[in-house]
């Protein structure tokens, strides 16, 4: 898994992990020494590594060796999880089909930062969260499930990003499982789950259980 900062998604993969998630996360790589994510994997037994992105002079040479470095745990699945790194082509094409990202956002909106204040900027109603796999193009490959949540009176950004975080708890180990199961791969630019071609993303309400 790769992260950036607290590593709560991390903290609910690791979790879920313990319940009957079936895999088995073998290793944490962080771009920033002091993000709290490393405590976590290291508390979980996970191997904890910093590949500091200032030590190196351009994207393209720190992603040549964080591909080295992740390719060197021979991953199924990498999982991003809050890290706050645009990939190059190489990275993406090097591990293409198995790179998954959460988003705190409905994609296509608000690609980017500062999802939350946006949305209520934009005087949204509807907010949410997309789980989706990688590819060269910024928060746009393709979708795989997405939360939808209200925004009610009295939400401001903090508030929102609380609400979208709790829920992002609980889709993404739930894509991640049908992953590690089989029943998810990403074909081209398109997404498949048991053998269906997904015509779009599939949906969840606030408070929902995920999608069997």
């Amino acid at each position: 898994m790769l992260i950036s900062g607290n590593g709560s998604n991390l903290q609910a993969v690791i979790d879920a992990v313990a319940l009957d998630l079936p895999v088995d996360i073998r290793a944490v790589i962080s771009n920033k020494a002091d993000a709290y994510g490393l405590e976590r994997a290291r508390n979980a037994g996970i191997e904890a590594w910093v590949l500091d992105h200032t030590q190196y002079p351009d994207r393209e040479s720190y992603d040549q060796v964080l591909a080295e470095l992740v390719a060197s745990f021979k991953p199924g699945l990498v999982i991003l999880a809050g890290f706050m790194r645009i990939l190059s082509p190489h990275f993406v094409n090097k591990f293409r089909g198995q790179l998954l990202n959460i988003h705190p956002s409905l994609l296509p909106k608000y690609r980017g930062l500062h999802t939350h204040q946006r949305a209520l900027d934009a005087g949204d109603l509807v907010h949410g969260a997309s789980v989706h796999f990688v590819t060269e193009e910024l928060d746009g490959g393709p979708l795989v499930l997405q939360i939808r949540l209200p925004i009610e009176n009295g939400d401001d950004e903090e508030k929102l990003a609380k609400k979208v975080l709790s829920q992002e708890h609980i889709i993404y180990p739930a894509v991640i499982r049908w992953f590690a199961d089989g029943r998810l791969r990403m074909k081209g630019n398109s997404v498949s789950k048991d053998g269906v071609t997904l015509k779009g993303p599939l949906g969840m309400r606030y408070h929902e259980a995920p999608p069997a």
